[in-house]
Protein backbone atom coordinates (compact mmCIF):
# COMPACT_ATOMS: atom_id res chain seq x y z
CA UNK A 1 0.00 0.00 0.00
CA UNK A 2 1.40 3.68 -0.74
CA UNK A 3 2.17 5.10 2.36
CA UNK A 4 -0.17 7.57 4.25
CA UNK A 5 1.87 10.60 4.09
CA UNK A 6 1.82 10.27 0.07
CA UNK A 7 -1.62 9.49 -0.27
CA UNK A 8 -2.41 12.90 2.42
CA UNK A 9 0.29 15.24 0.51
CA UNK A 10 -1.34 14.05 -2.86
CA UNK A 11 -4.97 14.83 -1.42
CA UNK A 12 -3.31 18.30 0.15
CA UNK A 13 -1.96 19.55 -3.52
CA UNK A 14 -5.16 18.70 -5.25
CA UNK A 15 -6.31 21.83 -3.57
CA UNK A 16 -4.27 23.95 -5.61
CA UNK A 17 -2.53 21.88 -8.38
CA UNK A 18 -5.52 23.47 -10.98
CA UNK A 19 -6.98 26.30 -12.14
CA UNK A 20 -5.49 29.42 -10.12
CA UNK A 21 -3.77 27.32 -7.57
CA UNK A 22 -0.39 28.18 -6.65
CA UNK A 23 0.21 24.79 -8.02
CA UNK A 24 -1.76 25.41 -11.24
CA UNK A 25 -0.22 25.15 -14.65
CA UNK A 26 -0.40 28.35 -15.11
CA UNK A 27 1.25 29.80 -12.03
CA UNK A 28 4.11 27.33 -12.56
CA UNK A 29 4.10 28.72 -16.16
CA UNK A 30 4.40 32.52 -15.39
CA UNK A 31 6.74 32.00 -12.59
CA UNK A 32 9.32 29.98 -14.97
CA UNK A 33 8.39 33.18 -17.97
CA UNK A 34 9.66 35.71 -15.23
CA UNK A 35 12.04 33.13 -13.39
CA UNK A 36 11.47 34.21 -10.30
CA UNK A 37 12.12 31.04 -7.10
CA UNK A 38 8.27 29.50 -6.68
CA UNK A 39 8.01 30.73 -3.17
CA UNK A 40 4.24 30.23 -2.76
CA UNK A 41 4.64 26.64 -3.53
CA UNK A 42 7.33 25.95 -1.29
CA UNK A 43 5.18 27.58 1.80
CA UNK A 44 2.44 24.97 0.72
CA UNK A 45 4.95 22.61 1.18
CA UNK A 46 6.26 23.60 4.37
CA UNK A 47 2.39 24.00 5.48
CA UNK A 48 2.48 20.36 5.06
CA UNK A 49 5.32 19.78 7.32
CA UNK A 50 7.17 18.17 4.34
CA UNK A 51 10.87 19.03 5.29
CA UNK A 52 10.51 17.07 8.26
CA UNK A 53 10.48 13.82 6.12
CA UNK A 54 13.65 15.22 4.78
CA UNK A 55 15.21 14.76 8.69
CA UNK A 56 16.14 10.80 9.80
CA UNK A 57 14.06 9.75 12.58
CA UNK A 58 17.24 8.70 14.56
CA UNK A 59 17.45 13.00 15.02
CA UNK A 60 13.78 13.37 15.50
CA UNK A 61 12.42 13.68 12.08
CA UNK A 62 9.94 11.73 9.93
CA UNK A 63 12.28 10.03 7.37
CA UNK A 64 11.82 6.15 8.36
CA UNK A 65 11.60 4.74 5.22
CA UNK A 66 13.90 5.95 1.82
CA UNK A 67 10.73 4.49 -0.44
CA UNK A 68 8.60 6.72 1.45
CA UNK A 69 10.62 9.89 0.78
CA UNK A 70 11.04 8.96 -2.97
CA UNK A 71 7.08 9.13 -3.32
CA UNK A 72 6.97 12.30 -1.02
CA UNK A 73 8.93 14.03 -3.64
CA UNK A 74 7.80 12.19 -7.11
CA UNK A 75 4.25 13.29 -5.77
CA UNK A 76 5.82 17.02 -5.41
CA UNK A 77 7.71 16.70 -8.86
CA UNK A 78 4.51 15.51 -10.38
CA UNK A 79 3.03 18.69 -10.41
CA UNK A 80 6.17 20.79 -10.97
CA UNK A 81 9.91 19.81 -11.03
CA UNK A 82 11.29 23.41 -9.95
CA UNK A 83 9.58 23.20 -7.14
CA UNK A 84 10.51 19.85 -6.33
CA UNK A 85 14.08 20.93 -7.00
CA UNK A 86 13.82 23.71 -4.75
CA UNK A 87 12.60 22.20 -1.86
CA UNK A 88 14.03 18.94 -1.71
CA UNK A 89 17.36 20.70 -1.88
CA UNK A 90 17.31 20.24 1.81
CA UNK A 91 17.68 16.98 2.47
CA UNK A 92 21.02 17.12 0.07
CA UNK A 93 22.07 19.93 2.47
CA UNK A 94 21.45 18.07 5.83
CA UNK A 95 22.00 14.14 4.69
CA UNK A 96 25.94 14.59 5.37
CA UNK A 97 24.99 15.57 8.86
CA UNK A 98 22.68 12.53 8.98
CA UNK A 99 25.52 10.21 7.58
CA UNK A 100 28.26 11.57 9.48
CA UNK A 101 27.45 14.69 11.94
CA UNK A 102 27.42 13.97 15.48
CA UNK A 103 24.13 13.21 17.54
CA UNK A 104 23.99 16.52 18.98
CA UNK A 105 24.96 18.29 15.36
CA UNK A 106 22.47 16.54 13.65
CA UNK A 107 19.67 16.63 16.24
CA UNK A 108 20.17 20.66 16.28
CA UNK A 109 20.09 20.70 12.38
CA UNK A 110 16.84 18.28 12.81
CA UNK A 111 14.76 20.60 15.01
CA UNK A 112 15.80 24.00 12.42
CA UNK A 113 15.05 22.31 9.41
CA UNK A 114 11.18 21.20 11.11
CA UNK A 115 10.86 24.75 12.21
CA UNK A 116 11.67 25.95 8.43
CA UNK A 117 15.08 26.25 7.98
CA UNK A 118 16.61 25.61 4.08
CA UNK A 119 19.68 24.04 3.99
CA UNK A 120 22.20 23.50 1.07
CA UNK A 121 24.96 21.37 -0.44
CA UNK A 122 28.12 23.59 -1.04
CA UNK A 123 30.30 21.09 -3.24
CA UNK A 124 31.38 22.03 -6.51
CA UNK A 125 33.34 25.43 -7.52
CA UNK A 126 33.50 27.66 -11.25
CA UNK A 127 36.55 25.72 -12.25
CA UNK A 128 36.59 22.16 -11.08
CA UNK A 129 33.16 20.56 -11.75
CA UNK A 130 32.52 17.33 -10.53
CA UNK A 131 36.40 17.19 -9.83
CA UNK A 132 35.91 17.64 -5.86
CA UNK A 133 39.44 17.03 -4.85
CA UNK A 134 40.63 20.02 -7.44
CA UNK A 135 38.73 22.33 -5.03
CA UNK A 136 40.54 25.62 -3.75
CA UNK A 137 37.76 26.91 -0.74
CA UNK A 138 39.70 26.57 2.14
CA UNK A 139 39.22 26.31 5.85
CA UNK A 140 42.20 27.00 8.38
CA UNK A 141 41.94 26.06 11.76
CA UNK A 142 41.90 29.96 13.58
CA UNK A 143 41.53 31.17 16.88
CA UNK A 144 37.94 29.96 17.65
CA UNK A 145 37.42 27.14 14.87
CA UNK A 146 37.61 27.70 11.43
CA UNK A 147 38.34 30.65 8.54
CA UNK A 148 36.96 29.67 5.76
CA UNK A 149 38.29 31.21 2.55
CA UNK A 150 36.81 31.31 -1.33
CA UNK A 151 33.61 30.46 -3.66
CA UNK A 152 31.42 27.80 -4.18
CA UNK A 153 29.41 28.04 -7.26
CA UNK A 154 26.24 26.51 -9.23
CA UNK A 155 24.78 26.00 -6.10
CA UNK A 156 21.02 24.86 -5.35
CA UNK A 157 19.79 27.72 -2.87
CA UNK A 158 22.89 28.87 -1.98
CA UNK A 159 20.87 32.14 -1.60
CA UNK A 160 18.04 31.43 0.14
CA UNK A 161 19.42 28.60 2.72
CA UNK A 162 20.28 29.71 6.16
CA UNK A 163 22.60 26.28 6.44
CA UNK A 164 25.14 25.22 4.00
CA UNK A 165 27.35 21.92 4.44
CA UNK A 166 30.21 23.42 2.85
CA UNK A 167 33.18 21.00 1.26
CA UNK A 168 36.61 22.61 2.26
CA UNK A 169 39.96 21.74 1.55
CA UNK A 170 41.81 21.49 5.06
CA UNK A 171 45.32 20.31 3.82
CA UNK A 172 47.18 22.45 1.29
CA UNK A 173 48.37 18.97 -0.44
CA UNK A 174 44.51 17.88 -0.72
CA UNK A 175 43.72 14.58 -2.26
CA UNK A 176 41.14 12.39 -0.28
CA UNK A 177 42.05 12.79 3.11
CA UNK A 178 43.07 16.69 2.47
CA UNK A 179 39.04 17.89 2.48
CA UNK A 180 36.47 18.68 5.21
CA UNK A 181 32.66 19.17 5.86
CA UNK A 182 31.66 22.50 7.72
CA UNK A 183 27.94 23.10 8.66
CA UNK A 184 27.85 26.46 8.15
CA UNK A 185 24.84 28.66 9.76
CA UNK A 186 24.88 31.89 7.69
CA UNK A 187 22.92 33.44 10.65
CA UNK A 188 26.37 33.33 12.63
CA UNK A 189 28.87 34.58 10.20
CA UNK A 190 29.94 38.09 10.96
CA UNK A 191 28.37 40.87 9.07
CA UNK A 192 30.69 40.91 5.08
CA UNK A 193 32.66 38.02 5.43
CA UNK A 194 30.43 36.10 2.82
CA UNK A 195 28.35 37.29 0.10
CA UNK A 196 26.13 36.00 -2.73
CA UNK A 197 26.98 35.34 -5.59
CA UNK A 198 24.35 36.09 -8.76
CA UNK A 199 21.59 33.85 -9.82
CA UNK A 200 22.66 32.24 -12.85
CA UNK A 201 20.21 31.41 -15.99
CA UNK A 202 19.45 28.20 -16.68
CA UNK A 203 17.58 26.15 -19.57
CA UNK A 204 15.13 24.34 -17.09
CA UNK A 205 14.04 25.00 -13.37
CA UNK A 206 14.29 28.78 -14.25
CA UNK A 207 12.79 29.94 -11.59
CA UNK A 208 15.33 27.76 -8.87
CA UNK A 209 17.89 29.66 -6.42
CA UNK A 210 20.68 28.38 -8.70
CA UNK A 211 23.29 30.79 -7.48
CA UNK A 212 26.44 30.67 -5.00
CA UNK A 213 28.35 32.42 -2.58
CA UNK A 214 31.77 33.61 -1.39
CA UNK A 215 33.47 33.31 2.03
CA UNK A 216 35.66 36.38 2.69
CA UNK A 217 37.34 35.31 6.81
CA UNK A 218 34.24 33.83 7.54
CA UNK A 219 34.98 32.03 10.75
CA UNK A 220 32.85 29.05 11.94
CA UNK A 221 33.11 27.41 15.96
CA UNK A 222 34.66 24.21 15.62
CA UNK A 223 31.24 22.56 16.31
CA UNK A 224 30.93 23.19 12.47
CA UNK A 225 33.20 20.38 11.73
CA UNK A 226 30.97 17.42 10.64
CA UNK A 227 32.93 14.32 11.64
CA UNK A 228 36.77 14.79 11.96
CA UNK A 229 38.72 16.53 9.85
CA UNK A 230 40.00 14.90 6.59
CA UNK A 231 36.96 13.03 6.32
CA UNK A 232 35.13 15.24 4.00
CA UNK A 233 35.51 13.30 0.99
CA UNK A 234 34.63 10.23 2.24
CA UNK A 235 31.47 11.54 3.60
CA UNK A 236 30.59 12.83 0.22
CA UNK A 237 31.19 9.57 -1.31
CA UNK A 238 28.95 7.70 1.10
CA UNK A 239 25.92 10.54 1.16
CA UNK A 240 26.01 10.61 -2.50
CA UNK A 241 24.90 7.09 -2.52
CA UNK A 242 21.73 8.56 -0.59
CA UNK A 243 21.00 11.60 -2.67
CA UNK A 244 21.60 9.82 -5.98
CA UNK A 245 18.91 7.59 -5.32
CA UNK A 246 16.39 9.23 -3.89
CA UNK A 247 17.03 12.35 -6.77
CA UNK A 248 15.49 9.62 -9.59
CA UNK A 249 11.80 10.78 -7.55
CA UNK A 250 12.23 13.88 -10.29
CA UNK A 251 12.44 11.96 -13.24
CA UNK A 252 9.52 9.42 -12.02
CA UNK A 253 7.61 12.81 -11.11
CA UNK A 254 8.38 13.45 -14.67
CA UNK A 255 7.23 10.78 -16.10
CA UNK A 256 4.02 10.54 -14.40
CA UNK A 257 3.69 14.40 -15.41
CA UNK A 258 3.83 13.55 -19.02
CA UNK A 259 2.60 10.39 -19.39
CA UNK A 260 -1.11 12.36 -18.24
CA UNK A 261 -0.43 14.76 -20.50
CA UNK A 262 -0.34 12.61 -23.45
CA UNK A 263 -2.40 10.17 -22.46
CA UNK A 264 -5.31 13.30 -21.93
CA UNK A 265 -4.04 14.36 -25.28
CA UNK A 266 -4.26 11.40 -26.99
CA UNK A 267 -8.31 10.58 -25.71
CA UNK A 268 -9.18 14.29 -26.48
CA UNK A 269 -7.84 14.50 -30.11
CA UNK A 270 -9.63 13.94 -33.20
CA UNK A 271 -7.40 12.57 -36.49
CA UNK A 272 -8.97 10.82 -39.40
CA UNK A 273 -12.44 10.85 -38.20
CA UNK A 274 -11.04 8.90 -35.06
CA UNK A 275 -9.97 9.44 -31.55
CA UNK A 276 -6.18 9.79 -31.20
CA UNK A 277 -5.75 7.30 -28.73
CA UNK A 278 -7.54 4.19 -31.30
CA UNK A 279 -4.68 5.00 -33.86
CA UNK A 280 -2.20 1.68 -33.66
CA UNK A 281 1.10 3.75 -33.24
CA UNK A 282 -0.34 6.10 -30.61
CA UNK A 283 -1.69 3.47 -28.40
CA UNK A 284 2.16 2.26 -28.89
CA UNK A 285 4.06 4.79 -27.85
CA UNK A 286 1.78 4.89 -24.98
CA UNK A 287 2.25 1.30 -23.85
CA UNK A 288 5.66 1.84 -24.57
CA UNK A 289 6.15 5.15 -22.40
CA UNK A 290 4.34 2.83 -19.62
CA UNK A 291 6.77 0.47 -19.57
CA UNK A 292 9.56 2.99 -19.19
CA UNK A 293 7.35 4.16 -16.16
CA UNK A 294 7.75 0.27 -14.90
CA UNK A 295 10.96 -0.13 -15.12
CA UNK A 296 12.02 3.60 -13.87
CA UNK A 297 9.82 2.57 -10.70
CA UNK A 298 10.69 -1.12 -10.45
CA UNK A 299 14.70 -0.15 -9.94
CA UNK A 300 13.94 3.15 -7.85
CA UNK A 301 11.84 1.49 -5.27
CA UNK A 302 14.15 -1.62 -5.01
CA UNK A 303 17.04 0.49 -4.79
CA UNK A 304 15.38 2.86 -1.74
CA UNK A 305 14.71 -0.26 -0.06
CA UNK A 306 18.09 -1.38 -0.59
CA UNK A 307 19.51 1.69 1.51
CA UNK A 308 18.41 0.15 4.52
CA UNK A 309 18.94 -3.61 3.71
CA UNK A 310 21.95 -3.66 0.85
CA UNK A 311 23.71 -0.86 2.78
CA UNK A 312 26.98 -2.08 1.79
CA UNK A 313 26.23 -2.28 -1.95
CA UNK A 314 24.98 1.22 -2.97
CA UNK A 315 28.44 2.19 -4.40
CA UNK A 316 26.86 0.20 -6.66
CA UNK A 317 23.13 -0.16 -6.43
CA UNK A 318 22.95 4.23 -6.09
CA UNK A 319 25.35 4.81 -9.50
CA UNK A 320 23.73 2.03 -11.25
CA UNK A 321 20.37 4.18 -10.33
CA UNK A 322 21.18 7.65 -10.95
CA UNK A 323 22.83 6.29 -14.40
CA UNK A 324 19.97 4.44 -15.99
CA UNK A 325 16.77 5.90 -14.10
CA UNK A 326 16.94 9.79 -15.75
CA UNK A 327 18.42 7.87 -18.77
CA UNK A 328 15.27 5.38 -19.72
CA UNK A 329 12.95 8.97 -18.52
CA UNK A 330 14.64 11.26 -20.81
CA UNK A 331 14.73 8.82 -23.79
CA UNK A 332 10.74 8.36 -22.42
CA UNK A 333 9.89 12.11 -22.64
CA UNK A 334 11.21 12.03 -25.92
CA UNK A 335 8.85 9.27 -27.44
CA UNK A 336 5.90 11.51 -25.53
CA UNK A 337 7.41 15.05 -27.55
CA UNK A 338 6.48 12.23 -30.95
CA UNK A 339 2.65 11.95 -29.88
CA UNK A 340 2.10 15.41 -28.94
CA UNK A 341 3.87 16.87 -32.00
CA UNK A 342 4.37 20.53 -32.04
CA UNK A 343 2.85 20.75 -28.91
CA UNK A 344 5.03 19.34 -27.45
CA UNK A 345 7.27 22.45 -27.55
CA UNK A 346 4.57 24.90 -27.36
CA UNK A 347 5.25 27.82 -24.18
CA UNK A 348 1.99 28.97 -23.53
CA UNK A 349 -0.89 27.76 -26.31
CA UNK A 350 -1.20 24.14 -25.35
CA UNK A 351 -1.78 23.71 -21.24
CA UNK A 352 0.43 26.52 -20.59
CA UNK A 353 3.30 25.18 -21.99
CA UNK A 354 3.70 22.25 -18.84
CA UNK A 355 4.81 19.63 -21.50
CA UNK A 356 7.99 21.45 -22.35
CA UNK A 357 8.45 23.29 -19.06
CA UNK A 358 9.01 19.62 -17.72
CA UNK A 359 11.14 18.12 -20.31
CA UNK A 360 13.40 21.35 -20.43
CA UNK A 361 13.01 20.72 -16.41
CA UNK A 362 13.97 17.02 -16.41
CA UNK A 363 17.24 17.28 -18.67
CA UNK A 364 19.30 18.67 -15.75
CA UNK A 365 17.64 15.53 -13.36
CA UNK A 366 20.95 13.32 -15.03
CA UNK A 367 23.33 15.99 -14.36
CA UNK A 368 22.40 16.32 -10.40
CA UNK A 369 24.77 14.71 -7.80
CA UNK A 370 27.04 13.03 -10.75
CA UNK A 371 26.40 12.46 -14.71
CA UNK A 372 25.46 9.66 -15.63
CA UNK A 373 29.18 9.36 -17.04
CA UNK A 374 30.54 9.73 -13.69
CA UNK A 375 27.89 7.19 -12.27
CA UNK A 376 28.88 4.85 -14.73
CA UNK A 377 32.79 5.14 -14.15
CA UNK A 378 31.75 4.34 -10.42
CA UNK A 379 30.81 1.09 -11.80
CA UNK A 380 32.89 0.31 -13.77
CA UNK A 381 35.59 0.51 -10.87
CA UNK A 382 33.45 -2.74 -10.17
CA UNK A 383 33.83 -4.73 -12.59
CA UNK A 384 36.49 -7.10 -11.29
CA UNK A 385 34.14 -7.40 -7.67
CA UNK A 386 30.87 -7.81 -9.85
CA UNK A 387 32.31 -10.38 -12.18
CA UNK A 388 33.64 -12.47 -9.77
CA UNK A 389 30.82 -12.79 -7.17
CA UNK A 390 28.48 -13.29 -10.71
CA UNK A 391 30.92 -16.47 -11.60
CA UNK A 392 30.87 -17.59 -7.78
CA UNK A 393 27.07 -16.86 -7.20
CA UNK A 394 27.66 -15.50 -3.96
CA UNK A 395 24.83 -12.94 -2.52
CA UNK A 396 23.30 -11.46 0.83
CA UNK A 397 19.94 -13.85 0.76
CA UNK A 398 18.18 -12.66 3.36
CA UNK A 399 19.18 -9.05 2.58
CA UNK A 400 17.52 -9.47 -0.91
CA UNK A 401 14.24 -10.60 0.61
CA UNK A 402 14.30 -7.59 3.03
CA UNK A 403 14.78 -5.31 0.24
CA UNK A 404 11.41 -6.45 -1.60
CA UNK A 405 8.45 -4.39 -0.24
CA UNK A 406 5.47 -5.77 1.62
CA UNK A 407 6.96 -4.71 5.26
CA UNK A 408 8.39 -2.53 7.39
CA UNK A 409 12.24 -1.46 6.19
CA UNK A 410 14.91 -2.21 8.81
CA UNK A 411 16.13 1.11 10.29
CA UNK A 412 19.07 2.47 8.32
CA UNK A 413 22.58 2.34 9.36
CA UNK A 414 25.04 4.69 7.74
CA UNK A 415 27.86 2.97 9.79
CA UNK A 416 27.20 0.05 7.56
CA UNK A 417 27.67 2.47 3.71
CA UNK A 418 30.76 1.68 2.26
CA UNK A 419 33.00 3.24 -0.18
CA UNK A 420 33.70 0.41 -2.50
CA UNK A 421 31.26 -2.43 -2.50
CA UNK A 422 33.34 -5.73 -1.88
CA UNK A 423 30.47 -8.23 -2.34
CA UNK A 424 29.50 -6.85 -5.78
CA UNK A 425 25.25 -6.53 -6.34
CA UNK A 426 23.64 -9.43 -4.86
CA UNK A 427 19.97 -8.77 -6.74
CA UNK A 428 21.87 -8.94 -9.72
CA UNK A 429 24.23 -11.90 -8.77
CA UNK A 430 20.69 -13.53 -7.75
CA UNK A 431 19.10 -13.28 -11.01
CA UNK A 432 20.05 -17.01 -12.30
CA UNK A 433 17.97 -18.54 -9.23
CA UNK A 434 14.98 -15.62 -10.14
CA UNK A 435 14.48 -16.28 -13.65
CA UNK A 436 14.63 -20.40 -12.64
CA UNK A 437 12.00 -19.40 -9.93
CA UNK A 438 9.95 -17.38 -12.95
CA UNK A 439 10.16 -20.08 -15.09
CA UNK A 440 8.20 -22.44 -12.64
CA UNK A 441 5.93 -19.82 -12.99
CA UNK A 442 5.66 -20.32 -16.76
CA UNK A 443 5.25 -24.07 -15.97
CA UNK A 444 2.49 -23.34 -13.32
CA UNK A 445 0.39 -21.21 -15.70
CA UNK A 446 1.21 -17.65 -14.04
CA UNK A 447 2.89 -16.33 -16.71
CA UNK A 448 2.62 -17.10 -20.76
CA UNK A 449 5.62 -19.02 -22.58
CA UNK A 450 7.04 -16.08 -24.01
CA UNK A 451 8.28 -15.23 -20.31
CA UNK A 452 10.66 -18.40 -20.45
CA UNK A 453 11.81 -17.50 -23.20
CA UNK A 454 12.62 -14.22 -22.36
CA UNK A 455 13.99 -15.37 -19.30
CA UNK A 456 16.58 -17.53 -21.48
CA UNK A 457 17.39 -14.60 -23.30
CA UNK A 458 18.10 -12.96 -20.20
CA UNK A 459 20.30 -15.38 -18.48
CA UNK A 460 22.29 -15.20 -21.55
CA UNK A 461 23.09 -11.75 -22.45
CA UNK A 462 23.89 -11.39 -18.54
CA UNK A 463 26.37 -13.95 -18.43
CA UNK A 464 27.49 -12.29 -21.93
CA UNK A 465 27.90 -8.56 -19.64
CA UNK A 466 29.51 -10.09 -16.85
CA UNK A 467 32.01 -12.18 -18.93
CA UNK A 468 32.67 -8.80 -20.59
CA UNK A 469 33.09 -6.91 -17.70
CA UNK A 470 35.60 -9.78 -16.38
CA UNK A 471 37.86 -8.93 -19.25
CA UNK A 472 37.51 -5.60 -19.77
CA UNK A 473 40.92 -4.26 -20.09
CA UNK A 474 41.64 -0.28 -18.65
CA UNK A 475 44.17 1.87 -17.18
CA UNK A 476 43.31 4.88 -14.38
CA UNK A 477 43.80 7.65 -17.11
CA UNK A 478 42.24 5.40 -20.05
CA UNK A 479 38.19 4.01 -19.51
CA UNK A 480 37.77 2.97 -23.38
CA UNK A 481 34.15 3.79 -24.48
CA UNK A 482 33.20 -0.36 -24.16
CA UNK A 483 33.70 -0.19 -20.68
CA UNK A 484 30.54 2.14 -20.59
CA UNK A 485 28.96 0.46 -22.99
CA UNK A 486 29.37 -2.53 -20.33
CA UNK A 487 27.87 -0.56 -17.74
CA UNK A 488 24.99 0.83 -19.56
CA UNK A 489 24.39 -3.12 -19.83
CA UNK A 490 24.81 -4.07 -16.46
CA UNK A 491 22.29 -1.42 -15.34
CA UNK A 492 19.48 -2.93 -17.65
CA UNK A 493 20.29 -6.41 -16.11
CA UNK A 494 19.84 -4.74 -12.31
CA UNK A 495 16.37 -3.50 -13.82
CA UNK A 496 15.66 -7.09 -14.66
CA UNK A 497 16.48 -8.51 -11.63
CA UNK A 498 14.42 -5.39 -10.34
CA UNK A 499 11.86 -6.36 -12.32
CA UNK A 500 11.54 -10.21 -11.54
CA UNK A 501 12.65 -10.03 -7.61
CA UNK A 502 9.12 -7.68 -7.61
CA UNK A 503 6.82 -10.19 -9.27
CA UNK A 504 8.55 -13.13 -7.30
CA UNK A 505 7.38 -11.38 -4.35
CA UNK A 506 3.80 -10.00 -5.75
CA UNK A 507 2.17 -12.28 -2.89
CA UNK A 508 2.63 -9.43 -0.62
CA UNK A 509 2.94 -6.56 -3.36
CA UNK A 510 1.09 -5.27 -6.54
CA UNK A 511 3.02 -6.42 -9.40
CA UNK A 512 1.60 -8.29 -11.57
CA UNK A 513 2.27 -10.06 -14.83
CA UNK A 514 1.44 -7.44 -17.17
CA UNK A 515 3.20 -4.98 -15.42
CA UNK A 516 6.76 -7.82 -15.81
CA UNK A 517 5.96 -8.51 -19.29
CA UNK A 518 6.02 -4.93 -20.63
CA UNK A 519 9.06 -4.35 -18.16
CA UNK A 520 11.09 -7.28 -19.69
CA UNK A 521 10.32 -6.27 -22.80
CA UNK A 522 11.52 -3.26 -22.82
CA UNK A 523 14.75 -3.84 -21.02
CA UNK A 524 15.05 -6.68 -23.40
CA UNK A 525 14.81 -4.43 -26.40
CA UNK A 526 17.21 -2.35 -24.71
CA UNK A 527 19.92 -4.70 -24.68
CA UNK A 528 19.42 -5.11 -28.01
CA UNK A 529 16.80 -7.77 -28.53
CA UNK A 530 13.89 -6.47 -30.96
CA UNK A 531 10.39 -6.63 -29.81
CA UNK A 532 8.35 -8.84 -32.25
CA UNK A 533 4.36 -8.48 -32.62
CA UNK A 534 3.97 -11.00 -29.34
CA UNK A 535 5.95 -9.18 -27.16
CA UNK A 536 4.08 -5.87 -28.07
CA UNK A 537 1.06 -7.05 -27.01
CA UNK A 538 1.76 -6.30 -23.36
CA UNK A 539 2.66 -2.29 -24.67
CA UNK A 540 -0.98 -2.24 -26.12
CA UNK A 541 -2.39 -3.90 -23.00
CA UNK A 542 -0.59 -1.08 -21.18
CA UNK A 543 -1.77 1.31 -23.33
CA UNK A 544 -5.11 0.21 -22.34
CA UNK A 545 -4.72 0.58 -18.89
CA UNK A 546 -3.21 4.00 -19.16
CA UNK A 547 -6.13 5.00 -21.34
CA UNK A 548 -8.61 3.63 -18.87
CA UNK A 549 -7.37 5.14 -15.52
CA UNK A 550 -9.45 7.56 -13.98
CA UNK A 551 -8.40 11.68 -14.41
CA UNK A 552 -7.45 11.93 -10.57
CA UNK A 553 -5.75 9.20 -10.26
CA UNK A 554 -1.58 9.17 -10.36
CA UNK A 555 0.02 7.07 -13.53
CA UNK A 556 2.20 5.06 -11.17
CA UNK A 557 0.65 1.64 -11.93
CA UNK A 558 1.08 -0.50 -8.52
CA UNK A 559 -0.26 2.68 -6.44
CA UNK A 560 -3.33 2.21 -8.89
CA UNK A 561 -3.33 -1.99 -7.79
CA UNK A 562 -2.81 -0.92 -4.23
CA UNK A 563 -5.48 1.40 -3.82
CA UNK A 564 -8.04 -1.07 -6.00
CA UNK A 565 -7.45 1.10 -9.31
CA UNK A 566 -7.13 -0.63 -12.47
CA UNK A 567 -6.20 -4.63 -12.90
Amino acid sequence: MPHSSVLRLDRFLRQSDSGDGVFGPGAMAALDREERFPAEACRELDDFGLAAHYVDARHGGLLHDHVELVQLLRTVARRDLTVAVAHGKTFLGTAPVQVAGSPAQAAGLAADVRAGAVASWALTERDHGSDLLAGELTARRTEGGWRLDGEKWLINNATRSRFLCVLARTDERGGPRGFSLFLVDKDRLAPGSHRPLPKVRTHGIRGADISGIAFDGAVVPEEALVDAAGTGAETVLKTLQLTRTVCTALSLGALDHGLRIATEYALGRHLYGRRLSDLPRVRRILGEAGAGLIVAEAVTTVAARAIHTLTPEMSVIASVTKALVPTLAQDTLDQLSELLGVRSFLSDTYLDGAFAKLDRDHRIVAVFDGSTAVNRSLLIDHFPVLARSWHRGTADRDAVTATLPGSPPRPFDPGRLRLLSTRGCSLVQLLPEALDRLRAGVRQGQLPPEAARMADELTGLAEAVHTGMEHQERTVRDVPQSAFDLAAQYELCFAAAALVHLWLDSARTAYDGLWLQAGLTLVLNRLGIAVDETRATAFDRLADRLLATPDSAPLSLPAHHAQGGVQ
